[in-house]
């Protein structure tokens, strides 16, 4: 990537998105920060650090966010409601993953979860993200 590609963060209130952003500020890297309670980051991103409202379940509010975006982080975990969280999370990351293609964005770097065979709930849907997101051949999982 290009010093002069934006790249889009989603997850940034969080604990690893949280020093994902810190790291991209400090490289001077061109970022927008995808955020559902876009308060929560004021204050917490350098000036040059666009923030932009948006929610994954919601496909229309992901547009505007990847416009003029090279790659994309994709960090989203639903952690509320335990009976349909694996449900949000699928159709969050597929969500994603369509708004991402037809934004022409290159590259999504997802944080999933590793295992296999009997797999908690919250890692099978970590799993199945990935999954939603490789979907389409130009964000095809790499080993």
């Amino acid at each position: 990537m290009k010093p002069n590609e934006r790249i889009l963060l989603t997850g940034a209130t969080g604990y690893v998105g949280g020093r994902l952003l810190r790291a991209l500020e400090s490289f001077g890297q061109p970022l927008r920060c995808l955020a559902r309670s876009p308060e929560r980051l004021q204050g917490r991103v350098v000036s040059s650090t666009e923030i932009v409202t948006g929610d994954c379940l919601n496909a229309d509010s992901l547009k505007v966010a990847m416009v003029g975006i090279h790659t994309a982080y994709y960090l989203v975990h639903s952690m509320g409601d335990a009976a349909s969280f694996e449900e949000k999370d699928k159709q969050a990351a597929l969500n994603f993953a369509r708004a991402a293609e037809a934004a022409g964005i290159q590259r999504i770097i997802y944080l999933g979860g590793l295992g296999e065979g009997l797999l908690s709930p919250h890692l099978r849907s970590r799993q199945d993200c990935a999954r939603q997101k490789s979907r389409s051949s130009n964000f095809a999982p790499r080993s």
